[in-house]
């Protein structure tokens, strides 16, 4: 990651951030999704702090197993995204809801192979989908979204078919928490975090609400 970048993110006011109208009609007892949206460390953390998700791993999808390592990925040459396999329970958070969160806060949508100053197919903003339920609803919301214009440029999120995740190094994981005054984490994932807690306080875990979440 690029120390200097900084991502203030498009403010879309909540308001016109809708629902999706469709979701997975999912009662197992546990459920995950690999998301990538840029840096790993700054994802990690907006989905560490939402009510029903039971964890979230840093790693690599879409390339293959000699080049899932930080080193290799950071070369951009690799067909890897930097991902986070969030696992949930759908009993508490449903899929749509972490796709809201995913496309308003934890990522910009409509950057193609970037997110701020940190360029590369390595950053790409991409929905790794394990069924067809799961890639239904994300073209679905994608739709949506771009219909409504909630944002001025289209997205551009690719879905691309889940082969294999692979876990990041184990300094990557909870890096946002183990590092809270890393510059990259101050200047980007911090933002990122205090934004759900302002636009989603109905979204968050007991520990991350105050008096002025919902």
């Amino acid at each position: 990651m690029t120390q200097s970048c900084n991502v203030p993110g498009l403010e879309v006011p909540r308001s016109r951030f809708p629902d999706p109208q469709q979701d997975l009609d999912d009662t197992s007892a546990t459920a995950h999704v690999v998301l990538a949206g840029g840096c790993f460390w700054c994802v990690e953390a907006v989905f560490l702090a939402m009510e029903g998700v039971t964890r979230v791993e840093s790693g690599y999808a879409g390339g293959s197993p000699d080049t899932a390592n930080y080193d290799a990925v950071c070369g951009g040459q690799t067909g890897h995204a930097e991902v986070v396999d969030v696992h949930y329970d759908p009993a508490k958070v449903s899929f749509g809801q972490l796709l809201k969160v995913f496309f308003s806060v934890a990522h910009d949508p409509t950057q193609l192979n970037r997110q701020g100053n940190d360029r590369g197919t390595q950053y790409r903003s991409a929905v790794f989908y394990e069924t067809p339920e799961q890639k239904r609803v994300a073209e679905a919301y994608i739709r949506q979204l771009d219909s409504a214009g909630v944002y001025p440029d289209p997205i551009v999120t690719s879905l691309e078919p889940l082969s294999r995740f692979y876990p990041a190094e184990a300094y990557h994981q909870n890096f946002a928490a183990q590092n809270p005054y890393q510059p990259y984490i101050m200047a980007v994932a911090a933002p990122k975090v205090d934004k759900l807690v302002s636009s989603y306080g109905e979204y968050l875990k007991p520990e991350y609400r105050n008096d002025d979440t919902a």
